[in-house]
């Protein structure tokens, strides 16, 4: 084992290049992620390290590329492909939904689809339409597929080299406002399982809910809390399916109390599904009814209403207010 000091961009291209030098079956592909090494430059180098064989650019086709992937990874490869951006995957979704998620399902578990799609996800970088979108509950509410949300580099390497090395399909999402942050990370083997969240924060009063792009808004949050002496316990999911029930409902049995932390907007998504699960299993060790804190119901905003659709630090600690006095005993 080593240690680095990256930025998630570069703590995800050593990931693909530590699996493609471990597994000659590994393959990368997607719209310009050959010789330019992609539009945020994730898989900068991999073409000259590995051939355009093993890394190579492919038409401006998603469906093509992950149909493509669908057929390389039943006969034996392990293709990993970029989307580019988040809504620039839904011309492939019939592709996900109807062979992706259902392969080892309709052949009884003798076919499985080791494969990542790798979806530059989310808001918090001025993009324009289609560059933003939080897409997480429609592959969430597809079984067959695993969905992993790192929220830092180390679990953007660990979670990676796992996704990578997993028998099933992986969505791979990757917070695009996170790529630049930088701090140490452990290279080798993966380091973090897939469906297994961590608490990034210990607290006692009440338990903060993230995933992706949401977890520094809840530590940022909980930090500002500190300083009016409230402690505010902060679970990082890491992966939105599989997903960690012991873990939410240790901290949040624990707390008595929760706010659920995300980006995408908040009608019949997985911050619903967090607040079912989290209800049903922890209803008589709540003292007050969970909140949430998410994106608008509406299409996203030009980028300078940005800042308004996303979940800051204000907004997370009315909903605390709201848990620790408003529902007080």
């Amino acid at each position: 084992m080593t240690h680095e000091k990256l930025s998630m961009a570069q703590a995800l291209n050593r990931a693909l290049h530590d699996a493609m030098a471990d597994d000659g079956a590994v393959l990368m592909f997607g719209e310009d992620v050959g010789p330019l090494g992609g539009v945020f430059r994730i898989t900068d180098g991999l073409t000259a390290a590995f051939g355009e064989q093993r890394c190579f650019d492919t038409p401006l086709a998603e469906a093509g590329i992950v149909g493509m992937a669908v057929g390389l990874a039943m006969n034996g490869m392990r293709p990993v492909v970029e989307m580019q951006f988040d809504a620039f995957a839904y011309p492939a979704f019939e592709q996900v939904i109807s062979h992706v998620a259902k392969m080892r399902n309709r052949t009884r578990g003798r076919v499985a689809l080791p494969m990542v799609i790798r979806v530059p996800y989310a808001g918090g970088i001025g993009g324009v339409e289609h560059h933003c979108d939080s897409s997480e509950a429609y592959y969430a509410h597809t079984p067959g597929l695993h969905v992993v949300a790192p929220s830092n580099p180390s679990d953007a390497y660990a979670l990676l080299r796992a996704a990578i090395a997993s028998p099933d399909p992986v969505v791979f999402l990757e917070p695009k406002k996170l790529y630049f942050v930088k701090e140490e990370v452990t290279l080798g083997s993966a380091t973090a399982a897939i469906g297994q969240a961590t608490v990034r924060r210990e607290g006692t009063d009440a338990t903060l809910i993230a995933y992706g792009p949401s977890v520094p808004v809840a530590l940022e949050a909980a930090a500002v809390a500190a300083q009016e002496g409230r402690s505010l316990e902060v679970v990082d999911l890491r992966s939105i399916v599989p997903f960690d029930d012991e873990t939410v409902c240790a901290s949040v049995s624990k707390t008595g109390r929760a706010v659920v932390v995300a980006e995408a907007t908040g009608f019949a998504s997985v911050s619903s599904e967090i607040v079912a699960r989290v209800t049903e299993r922890c209803f008589h060790s709540l003292a007050a009814p969970i909140r949430r804190v998410t994106g608008f119901d509406i299409p996203f905003p030009p980028p300078k209403l940005e800042h308004l659709q996303l979940p800051g630090v204000d907004r997370v600690l009315d909903a605390v207010d709201s848990l620790q006095w408003e529902y007080a005993a």
